[in-house]
């Protein structure tokens, strides 16, 4: 079974001068909705701190994950509502929304009944027939998604993926969650990162330039990092507007913000804008939303 995971191109290494007197950086490792999980950690107290943020990590993942059947998303996905949704599903999902206009629609979190199509169709050894797109577009709409702190609800037939953004949000709310302990210094990275406000970490890009990360969040899509069927040329990112996979002008593209849900969800949609001032317009939108960068393909 295919599996979505945007592979991305940066790595993150920590500070070679450290005093002498300082304890190292503890380091912490795991698996969340398909990706690795790495957090680093300075404080006294880190591999305490860092058993919690995992728990708050896999607890995280009964929320969001598409493969987990009794996650709070599968459930929505299967029965098209949700009543008393958690309220991590209701944030990421306004988030969701407001990248959604931002983006003119290009980032969509209905295309999942798309996406599942394309990928059954190629785990069958064929491209997806016209006929089985035109119905599995019919399913997408943002529009037709409503959210209250009482019910999520869906059209029938609708279902939803957040494999663009909760990842990041993840992030940000294990920050969240060490931050209010007192932590100050971190990197945690699932995937997409997020630095907590005090030291920086270098960050290599894709491009090979070099950042310093502090206290923001940082994302890199791949168009071509994952693809159907392992073919290398068709990307796991779906276009909602033609609801076909994307043929990206870009080969990744780095976004920096003050959230990682944030990046996560714009450097996605940045895979499917023509040209960097589209991209550039659309984090305009958003405080210090940036891009950082953009590689041709």
């Amino acid at each position: 079974m295919l599996t979505r995971r945007r592979f991305i191109a940066i790595s993150a290494a920590l500070a070679p001068s450290m005093a002498l007197t300082r304890p190292p950086v503890h380091v912490e490792t795991g698996i969340a909705l398909g990706a690795q999980v790495t957090l680093r950690i300075d404080h006294p107290d880190a591999p305490r701190l860092a058993a919690e943020a995992m728990a708050e990590i896999r607890r995280l993942e009964q929320v969001f994950s598409l493969y987990l059947p009794d996650s709070a998303l599968a459930t929505l996905n299967q029965d098209g509502r949700l009543p008393d949704p958690p309220f991590e599903l209701l944030e990421c999902l306004a988030l969701a929304g407001s990248v959604h206009a931002a983006s003119d629609g290009r980032f969509d979190p209905t295309v999942q009944p798309l996406w599942r199509a394309e990928a059954q169709a190629r785990e069958a050894g064929q491209p997806l027939s016209d006929p089985d797109r035109a119905a599995a577009r019919a399913l997408l709409g943002w529009s037709r998604v409503t959210l209250s702190p009482e019910v999520i609800t869906l059209a029938p037939g609708m279902a939803l993926t957040l494999n663009g953004i909760a990842q990041g949000y993840i992030a940000d709310r294990t920050a969240a969650l060490l931050a209010a302990q007192g932590l100050t210094r971190a990197l945690i990275d699932t995937g997409e990162m997020l630095a907590l406000p005090d030291g920086t970490w270098p960050v290599t890009l894709q491009s090979g330039d070099r950042i310093a990360l502090r206290h923001q969040g940082l994302a890199t899509s791949a168009p071509l990092g994952m693809t159907f069927g392992g073919d290398g040329v068709t990307s796991h990112i779906l276009d909602p507007r033609s609801a076909r996979p994307v043929l990206s002008p870009w080969r990744a593209v780095t976004i920096a913000a003050p959230s990682a849900a944030l990046a996560d969800a714009l450097s996605t949609a940045a895979c499917l804008a023509s040209g960097l001032a589209e991209i550039q317009a659309m984090c305009t939108t958003f405080p210090g939303a940036e891009v950082l960068m953009a590689l041709p393909a």
